[in-house]
């Protein structure tokens, strides 16, 4: 079969990754680069294909199969909404959009188009949580009762000199926290309500540095998440996984899950349990589930292809995207208030 083409929008960090990758990938075709700044100009050169400065530009010289946008989270709704216009599918980058109505108006466009929407939450297609999830569903762990997550990492002063990067919306509850509790959704279920404290005592923006955040699952399980990006520290996803080359890798974990029969960290995947009776006075076994990495940025574009030849269903729909951002403006909202927040 002919590769599908798709169009990266947005030539940033996380866009240049996934441009990287389509370029990569064997199934697919890296057809354009649209970005109006000389670094979308220079990524599109580096990679071989052509740049245009807008959408409307790329659609009057060629027609994508698909479109990755990864552009500032509050153009998402606009891009995206360009994407349904046209009729073609697209990944959005996570958040889905800057609010739950724009991200309602985003999943309601693509439906009413027949088009699939797919949401960048790319941890889900990391092999190591694939096999986290079959451990959980396999009973392994028996009822999960508990998860704990952190984030603890330091951003450092030029990562702000971009101007949205201190703007509403853009501090690490929007941009890291996301993930966290997208995953958490994917292996304990739905989040029923949130409380939250957040502040923002080092640098002073508009973004909150630091986050506490209480989750209570519809089974019945309670979670915590710390999140911080003013700390020097080495347990958070991006510095325990591996996942990115650009973060010195450490042997910490990142999450905790657990349950009746047993705990498991994350990403080691550590399995503990006691062989005989449960108990406190008894041995613990430690079991290391063995699972084969691969970048799951590039897993993810690759199944973009597949849900655009009809092959697949999304991993991360929009309707996803839409509910973990339900949970996240959940804490936004409880911060603010000092009230605990029920999810609808």
């Amino acid at each position: 079969m002919a590769p599908v083409k798709l169009a990266v929008v947005g030539a940033g960090l996380i866009g240049k990754r996934h441009a990287q990758h389509i370029a990569a990938e064997p199934s697919l075709v890296l057809s354009a680069v649209v970005d109006p700044s000389p670094v979308g100009e220079a990524l599109a050169a580096e990679l071989g294909t052509r740049w245009f400065r807008g959408f409307a530009e790329m659609l009057a010289a060629d027609r994508p199969d698909g479109a990755v946008i990864a552009t500032p989270n509050k153009l998402h709704l606009a891009n995206g909404l360009e994407a349904a216009a046209a009729g073609i599918p697209a990944i959005v980058e996570k958040p889905l959009a800057d609010s739950v109505a724009a991200a309602q108006e985003l999943v309601e466009a693509f439906e009413k188009a027949g088009l699939p929407l797919l949401v960048g939450h790319h941890r889900r297609y990391n092999p190591m949580i694939q096999k986290a999830k079959q451990i959980v569903e396999a009973g392994r762990l028996g009822r999960i009762l508990t998860v704990h997550g952190s984030f603890w990492l330091m951003k450092p002063d030029d990562y702000f000199d971009v101007a949205w990067r201190r703007e509403k919306g853009a501090g690490p509850v929007y941009m890291n926290f996301a993930h966290d509790v997208d995953l958490f959704r994917y292996l304990c279920g739905e989040v029923v309500s949130v409380q939250a404290q957040e502040s923002n005592i080092v640098r002073g923006n508009a973004v909150e540095e630091t986050a506490v955040i209480i989750l209570r699952f519809a089974n019945g399980a309670l979670g915590t998440v710390n999140v911080s990006d003013s700390v020097v520290a080495p347990w958070s996803w991006e510095m325990t996984t591996g996942e990115n080359p650009a973060y010195p890798q450490q042997d910490q974990f990142c999450y905790q899950l657990g349950g009746t029969h047993g705990a498991l960290t994350v990403p080691q995947l550590e399995l503990w349990s006691n062989p005989g009776k449960r108990s406190w006075w008894e041995p613990l076994q430690r079991e290391r589930v063995p699972f084969v990495p691969e970048d799951p940025l590039r897993v993810q574009v690759r199944h973009f292809g597949e849900v655009i030849r009809g092959g697949a269903e999304p991993v991360v729909s929009g309707r996803e995207g839409l509910a973990t951002l339900k949970v996240v403006e959940a804490v936004k909202q409880s911060a603010r208030t000092g009230t605990m927040i029920a999810i609808a």
